[in-house]
């Protein structure tokens, strides 16, 4: 347990440790962990966490260590190191723990390699908020600190979060909920109804709408180019894979800025910019939004029995088949889970809400993660 530790001053700060540990699953960051986080950063010249994820677990470790970052970007001394631990759980076997705490001490190690100081991997403090923090303390011949051990200042935990995800929304970090969002994209040949469907999915829903941004660069490139020649039109522009590299970026900026609560519907999103670039520059270019994230779900608006309307924009007609197969054997070969939706504006609505129903079910299903014998996680 914390019994104090006398003040020291580092760069104008006043801490209590020289170099804390936070170590958890962090499956997934909430608000309980970011308090503990915050308070161990305040008292210690250094602190790092370390986030020790198992094989089993649901939620990528990179993610994890990615939305911790973004909290507390900007926090002096703190450091967010991640790491794979599948050994068993079992606090009451000395070899098991020995194990864990191997993984730990490789972190800190990692981190005090990071520093440029290999001898100061050391820690003075473990800040958590279990009971069992006092063996980790001990066992790294540092001082507990237990911090809302009763959740009294913050009702969370991983356990409650996993189980109820958008019950719990209001607890997770910012970046947290822009990761952990299920998003549904429509996407499709052009004058498909993508644009309607999108929307009347988003009212349905009562959840956001991110509109295509592919549109409005069009538009903007289309003023650029009469910057260099007056009577340019659409048929004139040149397409590069720097602008479906752009579109991609944007198209995911708008998505992240727009996430409120747990559900997302976007027209469009980076990975479809792969699949424009594909139609407008005679080739398939992979460098075009290689992180593409995968999302709860793609809607494809299939282009039988819709008209094509000619909006002044649209160049496509004769190619919508085509665009429709494009993107249905693209997501295919993803592996990601899709619908290729038809008939009327209404029964693609409905064929729309039926599969977001399962698939946001099954984004927000987590794996259990490893836990001692006769614990229910």
């Amino acid at each position: 347990m914390d019994e104090g530790a006398a003040p020291r001053r580092t760069g104008g700060r006043v801490t209590d440790f020289d170099h804390a540990l936070v170590l958890g699953k962090f499956y997934p960051p909430h608000a309980g962990h970011h308090h503990l986080i915050r308070t161990a950063a305040a008292r210690s010249r250094r602190t790092t966490v370390t986030v020790l994820a198992s094989s089993v677990e649901s939620i990528p470790l990179a993610d994890r260590v990615s939305w911790l970052r973004a909290e507390h970007a900007g926090t002096p001394g703190l450091v967010v190191l991640g790491d794979v631990d599948d050994h068993e759980m079992d606090f009451h076997s000395d070899p098991v723990w020995e194990l864990h705490m191997g993984v730990a001490r490789a972190v800190l190690a990692r981190r005090a390699i990071l520093d440029g100081d290999p001898a100061s991997a050391a820690v003075d403090a473990v800040f958590s908020s279990e009971r069992y923090g006092d063996e980790m303390a001990k066992r790294l011949g540092a001082r507990h600190v237990l911090v809302d051990v009763d959740r009294g200042a913050f009702p969370v935990s991983g356990t409650a979060v996993r189980a109820d995800p958008r019950g719990q929304w209001g607890r997770l970090g910012r970046a947290t909920r822009v990761g952990l969002c299920a998003r549904i994209v429509v996407l499709g040949a052009e004058s498909t109804g993508t644009t309607t469907l999108s929307r009347d999915l988003a009212d349905a829903l009562g959840a956001p709408w991110v509109p295509e941004y592919g549109r409005e660069h069009t538009e903007l490139k289309l003023v650029a180019a009469r910057a260099f020649d007056r009577g340019a039109t659409v048929d004139d522009l040149v397409w590069t894979v720097g602008d479906f590299q752009d579109v991609a970026r944007r198209q995911r900026e708008l998505a992240d800025a727009a996430v409120d609560g747990p559900v997302l519907v976007c027209d469009n999103d980076p990975w479809a910019a792969t699949v424009w670039g594909h139609r407008y520059l005679g080739a398939p270019h992979p460098d075009i939004a290689p992180d593409a994230h995968r999302p709860a779900l793609y809607l494809l608006t299939d282009h039988v029995g819709v008209p094509f309307e000619q909006d002044g924009w649209r160049d496509g007609e004769h190619l919508r088949a085509w665009m429709t197969d494009l993107f249905r054997d693209g997501l295919a070969r993803r592996g990601v889970p899709w619908r290729l939706v038809t008939g009327s504006p209404e029964e693609r609505l409905r064929q729309a809400l039926a599969a977001c129903e399962e698939a946001v079910a099954a984004h927000f299903r987590f794996a259990d993660p490893m836990a001692p014998p006769g614990d229910p996680h």
